[in-house]
């Protein structure tokens, strides 16, 4: 009897130990201090601005601001497409700075036609960090200034792209990433794999964290610096957390899980499309700058997939990979749409566990959960 006693005593200690004291744990980008490893994901067209951005970084995590079609309120917008999403970038910066004294990145995909303008803007406007994906950003330390504190962290979707970008940084700039995100193929909106391969386990998020992991501590030893591994897509949970990190993450990127937060800066259109979706409405489309997608299905994908096209009108030439004569939508619109509520013109992209959000909640409360499903993650090793 007296041996239960114990062996209940001691499993229930280290339960408590584990909640207690093995919590999910600080890094740093460079001199920032993440206080909690949570990276929030920066979402277009409009779905992360200043308002989700601020929320999480007053959190712990770090805030980002997407900066794909940012300047979709301003006045001139469709006639003066570059300065509009100058002033808007500018204006989102400044406004996340008034709200948070926590760490704001911005989201800028290699593909967009103002790539450039929007990379000078943000480490002008002093970003903390800048992440860019989309493309291989080859060229992103070029545009730092001897004065500039922006980090720099590369999104990529295999070992190779990370050795590729450690290596040309290194060789051209003498400078190397700051952090590295690995995307996998459950992620949200555009995907960077072949269709083929979204359902192969070679290329799932947990055979790739520890390949990145293995690519980047080559240049770590080499160069005697620090460059954490964030892991992204398809990862929702606490106890995801957990067992990604247990594969070498150093810290992890989410962005469905954001969508349904009452700081989220989509319409509440666009949020309920999250809680009123099944896992069967989570579909793969063709994208028409020719990339697989992640998206919610509704009618507009339906009638696209019968073929039907939609007018066509591009004001704005914001992709660089977009053919406008052969495309059967604008994706920037059918984006603008969908995130002011108009699913009749548009849809939603979505990370494949957008189904199992159930109603809008804070960010706190948000970050509470996450905390909580890790830490129980944790007990259940003992």
């Amino acid at each position: 009897m007296l041996f239960v006693v114990f062996a209940v005593y001691f499993k229930v200690s280290l339960r408590n130990f584990g909640c207690k004291f093995y919590k999910m744990k600080a890094f740093s980008i460079g001199d920032l201090q993440i206080n909690v490893p949570v990276i929030q994901g920066g979402m277009g067209i409009g779905i992360s601005m200043s308002g989700l951005a601020s929320a999480v970084a007053n959190q712990g995590g770090v805030g980002v601001i997407s900066a794909v079609g940012i300047g979709m309120f301003e006045k001139d917008f469709a006639r003066n497409f570059l300065d509009a999403n100058i002033r808007a970038l500018k204006r989102e910066i400044n406004t996340a700075r008034e709200k948070t004294s926590g760490v704001i990145g911005v989201n800028i995909m290699v593909a967009l036609t103002n790539f450039s303008d929007l990379v000078k803007t943000s480490i002008a406007e002093k970003a903390d960090i800048i992440f860019s994906g989309a493309g291989l950003p080859l060229n992103l330390p070029s545009f730092l200034t001897k004065d500039s504190k922006t980090k720099l962290v590369p999104i990529v979707s295999s070992g190779r792209a990370a050795a590729l970008i450690c290596k040309k940084w290194k060789e051209v700039y003498n400078y190397l990433p700051d952090a590295v995100v690995v995307e996998g193929p459950k992620a949200g909106g555009h995907l960077g794999f072949k269709r083929e391969h979204l359902d192969n386990p070679d290329f799932a998020l947990e055979k790739l964290v520890p390949e990145v992991v293995s690519e980047v501590k080559d240049f770590e030893e080499k160069y005697h610096t620090s460059i954490p591994v964030i892991a992204a897509g398809g990862i929702y949970s606490g106890s995801d957390i957990k067992e990604i990190m247990d594969l070498g993450a150093t810290g992890v990127q989410l962005g469905t899980r954001f969508v349904t937060t009452h700081e989220c800066d989509a319409s509440n259109e666009f949020k309920q499309t999250y809680i009123n979706s099944v896992e069967s409405d989570i579909e793969i489309i063709q994208s028409p700058v020719g990339m697989p997608g992640r998206a919610i299905r509704n009618e507009f994908i339906e009638k696209i997939n019968r073929g039907e096209k939609r007018p066509v009108k591009c004001p704005y030439k914001c992709l660089k990979t977009c053919n406008i004569e052969k495309t059967p939508y604008c994706i920037f619109a059918a984006l603008m749409s969908a995130m002011k509520g108009n699913f009749f013109n548009g849809y939603a992209f979505a990370g494949s566990n957008a189904w199992r959000t159930s109603k809008i909640i804070s960010v706190k409360e948000t970050f509470d959960a996450l905390k909580l499903e890790f830490k129980e993650a944790v007990a259940q090793r003992f």
